[in-house]
């Protein structure tokens, strides 16, 4: 390791492009490191981007930290670091018994062209790329026909994107070899509706099957006209209510509940759990339930403003939302889907279907509910 350490030193300066340290060879939940460097303050540090499970963490760390953090994870947990600098790659195996073998390979010619870029932000790379013409954006208004995303509606452009990569997250988790099933509930105009096929058949190309559901008979008509403009198959839209929908026995791998209204959501994720859905994403919106009940003597300065009431109504809502769900047997997470800046109703829950596991037997979900004298739909639908 001693070697390593004196060839890492050499490798982390400004003359780096990037370190990747992947292949576990111990039980760690960090399934893959990246190491890049970046100016703060006018000094030349280190990003470190860890890869555990669905989530992403950054973390700014001195030339020493890095060296040590890296020396760590070769020496404990991973078998294979490749490192690209100005000057050339060096890549370095980790055998069975720790032995280490590191190869390099000079630049011939002095190297690539360009210093490394060193910005703190990186200019965002989407999904779906700006520049390229994507049909359903440009029938839905987001795109030009050059591909120009409309001024107007670059947030919606950010939000399709921001919700692909929650969909990214998911995809080992999706079987490739046989239809992946996805019912969408409330999909309205369904701009998340067309991007979640576009994504997964066109560009990851998986079997899928998507239905969009929606009371709006009118919505309903100009989806089903546009999937078949698109020439999207297994793309269809129905007219119908959440709670009444029946799937006539079919397996549903994925529940998508992006805005329904108050309860509609609840109704949404206890058929995702009945059905045994792998992946359960909803946007949940409009929490009235919650704010008609909620009372508490202790909590009265905060519930006797109507906005913050509001708010705190919502969030206990969604946390019991997520608890409930721990409890089914998923693992969950609450994200933020769009900027705080654009709306309040931010909040994005993601379940993901635990394996070989059992729910968690008690989040205190109930507890809390008692304390704030309230009972939420989801409650009663999941016998709690």
């Amino acid at each position: 390791m001693e070697e390593l350490r004196r060839k890492l030193a050499e490798v982390l300066s400004d003359r780096l492009y990037q370190i990747i340290i992947s292949n576990p060879r111990s039980k760690t939940d960090v399934l893959k490191i990246k190491v890049r460097p970046v100016m703060v303050k006018g000094e030349v540090c280190f990003q470190e981007t860890l890869w555990k499970g669905p989530q992403v963490f950054h973390k700014n760390r001195t030339k020493e930290e890095m060296l040590e953090n890296i020396a760590g994870y070769m020496e404990a947990d991973f078998k294979q670091l490749e490192a690209q600098t100005m000057d050339g790659k060096m890549h370095v195996l980790v055998g069975k018994k720790g032995t280490v073998t590191i190869k390099e390979q000079k630049n011939k010619g002095g190297g690539p062209d360009g210093m490394p870029d060193m910005s703190h932000n990186r200019t965002k790379r989407y999904i779906l790329e700006e520049g390229k013409p994507v049909p359903f954006l440009i029938d839905l208004g987001v795109q030009t026909k050059e591909g120009k995303i409309v001024h107007a509606r670059y947030d919606k452009f950010k939000q399709i994107n921001r919700y692909l990569e929650f969909v990214e997250d998911v995809l080992p988790v999706l079987n490739r070899q046989e239809t992946v099933r996805i019912i969408d509930f409330g999909c309205g105009k369904s701009y998340l509706t067309f991007a979640l096929y576009y994504y997964l058949h066109e560009m990851k190309g998986l079997d899928v099957s998507v239905t969009g559901l929606d009371l709006k008979e009118e919505v309903i008509e100009n989806c089903n006209r546009l999937a078949r403009k698109y020439g999207y198959g297994k793309l269809n839209f129905l007219q119908g209510d959440i709670s009444a929908y029946n799937d006539a026995g079919e397996v549903v791998d994925m529940v998508v509940t992006l805005h329904a209204c108050d309860t509609a959501t609840d109704h949404a994720i206890k058929k995702a759990v009945d059905w045994n859905a792998k992946v359960i994403f909803t946007v949940p919106c409009c929490q009235h339930e919650v704010n008609r009940q909620i009372e508490n003597e202790i909590l009265s300065p905060v519930l006797r403003y109507g906005l913050l009431k509001e708010r705190m109504a919502a969030l206990v809502t969604d946390g019991i939302r997520a608890c409930l769900l721990e409890e089914a047997g998923y693992d969950t997470q609450v994200l933020e889907f769009i900027d705080m800046e654009h709306t309040p109703k931010n909040i994005l829950i993601r379940a993901v279907r635990r394996n070989g596991r059992g729910g968690e037997k008690d989040t205190k979900a109930g507890d809390m509910a008692r304390f704030l004298n309230v009972e939420t739909t989801l409650q009663r639908l999941m016998g709690q």
